[in-house]
């Protein structure tokens, strides 16, 4: 039943913002982070935890205000997202700010892959909608969801903006998969400030030690392919993307070690964006070791 209503849910939202005008959505989703950070639930008392450790000198009241601009940042992207098949794809750049965008053209032009490694920051499907507008279509991990059918509307929107989604499981293999697409010079995109496998690198973040998944670098240390760093952002009219230096493979070391190094220097780069932009930073998860150890 919980997930029928979670599906049902997400279709009502999807109806809501696709139809309705720009404004009255924008409101209406407002008006719904809120209601949900008003009600402190379970996952805004996380995400408040969370944000103690990025701005630890915080008292409680700005902490409050954190936690209500960053669900209002929230349910921006959930906004945004229902709405971008509605959008013509000169209307998916106008919207975009994009920072050193010769960046991902010199990477993509070496021809031997190009992984773009990100974090739960600003709008991730703008940016991979973004990439399809400008002719360069990508490839992406999807976490299988539940009920089924939620999954499946999931995929076929992103799919409908031009993206190959592979489900993470109870699928084709998707670590092969992702190496055939690199080895033809293609692109990947991977969200990677979450282990969700229980396993994964243990990294500093923020100064406390965290698990991030361990994907993203092996596939470019096996491949060779570029490693970049990819942040997202949001002003109060567009979403932004900024393209930062690849994360280059160390040489001199085991290939456990230079995944570990290279996990680490993304760990560093969320860390640096989450204190920069905290409030577009959505982790309404448990992310740090000691939380995952709490019990829930």
């Amino acid at each position: 039943m919980r997930d029928q209503l979670a599906d049902a849910a997400y279709a009502g939202g999807w109806s809501l913002a696709r139809h309705a005008p720009e404004s009255w959505a924008k409101g209406s989703f407002r008006a719904i982070a809120d209601q949900a950070w008003r009600r402190r639930g379970p996952r805004v008392q996380q995400l408040e935890r969370n944000l103690q450790r990025v701005v630890p000198t915080a008292g409680d009241e700005e902490l409050r205000q954190l936690s209500r601009d960053a669900m209002r940042s929230y349910l921006r992207y959930w906004c945004e997202t229902f709405r971008l098949p509605t959008w013509e794809p000169v209307e998916v750049v106008d919207r975009m700010v994009v920072h050193h965008e010769e960046r991902f053209v010199e990477y993509r032009e070496r021809g031997r892959g190009l992984i773009a490694v990100l974090g739960h920051l600003g709008n991730w499907d703008h940016c991979g909608a973004w990439s399809t507008a400008v002719g360069v279509p990508l490839t992406t991990v999807a976490e299988r969801l539940r009920p089924e059918s939620l999954f499946d509307r999931f995929v076929a929107y992103r799919e409908s903006l031009g993206m190959e989604v592979l489900p993470l499981t109870g699928g084709p293999n998707v670590a092969e998969t992702l190496r055939q697409r690199l080895s033809d010079g293609g692109f990947v995109c991977l969200l990677a400030d979450r282990e969700l496998s229980g396993g994964g690198v243990e990294v500093d973040l923020l100064g406390q030690p965290a698990r991030f998944p361990a994907g993203p670098a092996l596939l470019a240390a096996r491949t060779g392919a570029t490693l970049m760093p990819t942040l997202s952002y949001y002003d109060p009219d567009r979403t932004h993307v900024q393209f930062l230096p690849e994360i280059v493979v160390p040489d001199g070391h085991t290939l456990r070690e230079r995944v570990h190094a290279m996990t680490q220097q993304f760990a560093d780069v969320i860390s640096a964006a989450a204190r920069e932009h905290p409030t577009d930073w959505h982790m309404l998860q448990r992310v740090w070791s000691s939380d995952l150890e709490r019990p829930r």
